[in-house]
């Protein structure tokens, strides 16, 4: 299971709203994180979260059981260990 934590405050929720939208991705409450986990990749539009640049560059707390394969100004994915994008 591929997870990205994302703190919960005001300015990344967003983040963790957009991913939900995918059928294959949960996130739930972890300690003062959401924790956004899917079985293959999560993949994060930027225009739909509405994040500034600083907000979306400093969203990412921790990738668990993958890695961050694109990071730029219209989405994020993450992929699983050992997933190619």
């Amino acid at each position: 299971m591929t997870t990205l934590f994302v703190l919960d405050i005001d300015d990344f929720r967003p983040l963790a709203e957009v991913a939900a939208k995918d059928p294959d991705v949960t996130v739930h409450r972890r300690g003062p994180y959401l924790e956004v986990s899917a079985p293959g990749p999560i993949r994060v539009e930027r225009g739909a979260t509405g994040c500034r640049n600083a907000v979306w560059y400093s969203s990412v707390a921790a990738v668990q059981d993958g890695r961050v394969s694109r990071w730029d100004k219209a989405e994020l994915v993450v992929v699983p260990d050992g997933g190619g994008e």
